[in-house]
């Protein structure tokens, strides 16, 4: 009989093996036998959690998306943020170390053009980028007027997903992580300044 919580360790045993292939191997390298050597699991584990590459390549995106999550709410202190200061944890979260090393860099350009293949991974793509326009939007609308909400929503997630896109191609430092994130919240600045209210 299984211990007890060794599934939650299992799969996340897995989902790091397969960010580690995907890294070294890239996504077309990165099979089931890559990832349980990694894991040093048997390849049955992987169906047997994640029904197969397909659902493990999910998760790992899931992962990524949840370490995300964390980077924003770890800025949070005891008092409220403004809607200002809850748009520069967002740009801070999004070129955090977490999502701009090597292994999380790799992971989302492969996870990006393979769900223009996959239809769980362009769910789960979508899902993000209606997140990220969300919370945006959330913030904007206390700080923008209006009718500029949108265009505003807009142009900060192009400019975000643009500068860290930049920045992954070119295997940029953390340095260049940050300051695309300054150039980010440079642009922000310019749009309050524009079309605040």
């Amino acid at each position: 009989m299984p211990k007890i919580g060794m599934e939650k360790v299992r799969k996340q045993q897995l989902i790091d093996a397969t960010l580690k292939s995907i890294e070294t191997n890239g996504l077309q390298g990165t099979t089931i036998s890559t990832i349980s050597k990694l894991a040093e699991v048997s390849t049955g584990i992987i169906s047997h959690y994640f029904g197969g590459k397909g659902g493990l390549l999910k998760e790992a995106t899931v992962y990524l998306l949840a370490q995300l999550k964390k980077d924003f709410i770890s800025q949070f202190k005891q008092t409220k943020p403004t809607p200002y200061e809850r748009i520069e944890f967002i740009i801070n979260a999004n070129f955090s170390v977490a999502q701009s090393g090597d292994r999380a860099a790799v992971a989302w350009l492969s996870f990006w053009v393979q769900s223009m293949h996959s239809e769980e991974l362009a769910q789960v793509q979508k899902v993000n980028h209606m997140r990220l326009a969300s919370n945006l939007k959330f913030s904007l609308k206390s700080i923008i007027q209006p009718e500029y909400v949108e265009l505003c929503t807009d142009m900060l997630a192009a400019q975000i997903d643009g500068q860290w896109l930049r920045c992954a191609l070119s295997h940029s430092s953390d340095e260049q992580f940050q300051q695309a994130a300054l150039n980010c919240r440079l642009l922000l600045k310019h749009l309050t300044d524009q079309y605040g209210c």
